[in-house]
């Protein structure tokens, strides 16, 4: 008996502790590592850790000692946050318990994986010590043949073990794709959240994003995403961002959800989810389809959100401004009313957000008249007199555009009795007269290298 939970004089239940392993009864030996187990929950860190080296030992003793001795392990690395997990493993646990795990029954692989997959997710360099002894190469085996519920451990293993770069670089191949792609619907969240973070960086080559592809990545993705919160949704994100970045997924990762997951990201506290959402946009759009949706979607953002979100939304939407194929997707989303609205908002951000991509829109004809029919033109030569530099330029830009065009040249008269406007436009003809000559350049060499072959 270590002694009782009440006023327990821990010290002196370590000492009768050592003392009963140091019996030859073993009998005495498992009870006495069992109630140790119990009362562990309660007992100091440095108190257990002092056990560890013996627990260690007990791992090259009988069968039936290696069993409770594993589980003793298991339960002490879950205690005090993990922090005893580098002492386990520094005393040569790992070696010990994959020699035990090939030929272990049903009870006994189930406790020595439920302990691996506590020191490597706790403790880095235990997933180091785990590939160095062989630890891959075993998970991998036994989820081949693996069928109960020990394969989440399995997974939950090889997910920490993905972590190391060594370890990716044998990761390619399909078979052992697959349980990446099984490992981001099983498991703890942070498990599913390794493999997502190692499916994106995989997924950057091309061979194995097909590979990824081929392998239903795009639906687990989907559903990590829906089911995970804070952190890990970026993570997910992410992965899917970098799957969708192919022409040939844009459609199938659209199709199956990932917009409006997106949409939650970019409405989210986190920059960095506003930076993935709009990363994912501005490449989900390039496929007309998407782009109405984005669009769409963005348009109610500017409607009826937080000055945060809209910032993000008027990036899209400047964004999507610039792309050839996406400006009628613009115009008849009925943003450019929108954008006009909130030339008036008293933050100066969202003002110069709107005014960039008004001055992007107006590039085109057909957006000049939506642009006018929105009443933008006294507003915009409002801009010119008051509004920070950024502002004051991008509506210069937006009018001189009008003023090129000889349907419209007369509305926009007013503008050059304003000094900035006369300045903005001196400089955007003397770069357009820059540009042209180097356009011209360019061809005169490349046709004389042309004449010279």
């Amino acid at each position: 008996m270590i002694g009782n939970d009440a006023g327990i004089d821990w010290d002196q239940a370590v000492h009768v502790y050592m003392n009963v392993i140091a019996c030859e009864s073993e009998d005495l030996q498992i009870k006495a590592t069992l109630q140790l187990v119990r009362l562990s929950k309660d007992a100091p860190e440095a108190i257990l850790a002092s056990t560890i080296p013996v627990l260690v030992d007990l791992l090259s003793s009988t069968s039936r000692m290696q069993v409770t001795a594993v589980y003793a392990l298991s339960c002490i690395a879950h205690k005090h946050d993990g922090r005893l997990c580098p002492m386990i493993c520094q005393l040569g646990a790992i070696s010990l318990l994959l020699r035990l795990l090939p030929t272990s029954k049903e009870g006994l692989r189930r406790t020595l994986l439920k302990c691996l997959r506590t020191l490597v997710s706790f403790d880095g360099p235990s997933r180091l010590i785990l590939a160095a002894n062989g630890g891959l190469d075993i998970t991998l085996e036994l989820l081949s043949r693996c069928t109960d519920d020990t394969r989440r451990y399995l997974l939950e293993i090889l997910t920490a073990l993905a972590l190391l770069r060594e370890v990716r670089r044998v990761l390619t191949g399909f078979d052992v794709l697959r349980f990446l792609v099984e490992a981001l619907s099983n498991g703890k969240m942070i498990s599913r959240a390794r493999a997502a973070q190692t499916i994106g960086v995989l997924a950057i080559s091309r061979r194995v994003r097909q590979k990824l592809v081929d392998l239903g990545v795009i639906p687990a993705l989907i559903g990590f995403l829906k089911e995970s919160e804070s952190t890990y949704r970026l993570v997910a994100g992410n992965a899917l961002g970098i799957i969708s970045s192919h022409v040939d997924y844009l459609r199938p990762v659209a199709q199956a959800g990932a917009i409006p997951l997106f949409v939650e990201l970019l409405k989210g506290p986190e920059p960095l989810g506003k930076e993935i959402a709009e990363d994912a946009f501005c490449v989900l759009a390039v496929e007309e389809e998407n782009g109405v949706m984005i669009t769409e979607e963005m348009v109610r953002i500017l409607e009826d959100d937080a000055d945060d979100a809209k910032g993000a939304a008027l990036d899209i939407v400047w964004d999507l401004a610039g792309y050839r194929h996406s400006i009628s997707v613009v115009r008849e989303s009925g943003a450019i009313p929108v954008l006009v609205e909130l030339l008036h908002n008293m933050d100066g951000n969202l003002r110069e957000k709107a005014s960039g991509a008004i001055a992007q829109l107006s590039y085109d004809a057909a957006n000049r008249e939506a642009i006018v029919e929105a009443g933008a033109i006294p507003v915009l030569i409002d801009l010119l007199r008051g509004d920070p530099e950024e502002v004051r330029e991008y509506a210069a830009e937006c009018l001189l555009n009008f003023a090129e065009d000889p349907l419209y040249r007369e509305r926009v008269s007013e503008a050059y009795a304003v000094p900035s406007f006369l300045a903005v436009q001196d400089r955007l003809i003397r770069i357009r007269a820059s540009d042209e000559h180097t356009f011209r350049s360019m061809n005169t060499a490349n046709a004389e290298q042309f004449i010279s072959h």
